[in-house]
């Protein structure tokens, strides 16, 4: 084997196990903020559970607003955000 492909391989390799190192890092600290943002999901779920039983009136309210702004957000991806012209 030539010298020249020897060292190419050499290099290759030694950018593959950094490569491979630093993806194991991001992949635990990925994790770390997915296990972070859950157990944030999770307080701020049942703080609002909490809201809605003491204030039921005002949850669904604010559930019915979310629901015509979500409504018309797919209504206007589905048409394209277009205005039909009339002939």
């Amino acid at each position: 084997m030539p010298k020249a492909q020897k060292q190419v391989e050499a290099v290759a390799e030694a950018i593959k196990s950094k490569v491979v190192a630093q993806v194991d890092k991001t992949k635990v600290m990925a994790e770390k903020e997915v296990a972070k943002v859950k157990k944030q999901l999770e307080s701020t779920y049942a703080t609002v559970e909490s809201y809605a039983k003491k204030n039921p009136e005002k949850a669904a309210v604010v559930a019915a607003g979310i629901g015509a702004a979500l409504g018309a957000a797919i209504a206007l991806l589905i048409s394209g955000g277009k205005k039909k012209s009339k002939k």
